[in-house]
């Protein structure tokens, strides 16, 4: 089965600040994001269900980009999520990158917008 890309667009009440910090903190990425975290020398152990998938933070540009490598994914691909203020409303605007296969993609972007849903009950907006 082809590998794909697909974008999300979200928009947030929440700074780029806060969303940052649930990107790459363990105390808020379990709020909503998975079950358990885990950071070591930049690489992080998430666990959903009990099953842990590694992930190593290859790009971090604070309160901007924050990119993850799965380790048993292709090189070429990521999980990437972008934050970038909008200048006419001020909200902020959450860009998702992510990959699957083909088949998948309807129902990752379900699941996306089911995590985000979490995420938006987190950070008030």
């Amino acid at each position: 089965m082809k590998r794909v890309s697909f974008d999300a667009e979200f928009i947030f009440k929440a700074s780029p600040a806060i969303l940052y910090k649930f990107f790459t903190t363990p105390s808020c990425l379990i709020r909503w994001f998975c079950d358990e975290v885990d950071i070591s020398e930049g690489v992080f152990t998430f666990v959903w269900s009990g099953a842990a998938e590694t992930a190593e933070l290859v790009e971090d540009i604070e309160e901007e980009r924050v990119r993850f490598h799965w380790e048993d994914a292709d090189e070429n691909e990521y999980l990437e999520f972008r934050m970038s203020r909008s200048p006419v409303t001020g909200e902020t605007i959450l860009e998702i990158t992510d990959f699957c296969d083909e088949d998948e993609v309807d129902d990752q972007k379900q699941l996306w917008d089911s995590q985000i849903k979490l995420l938006r009950q987190e950070t008030g907006g």
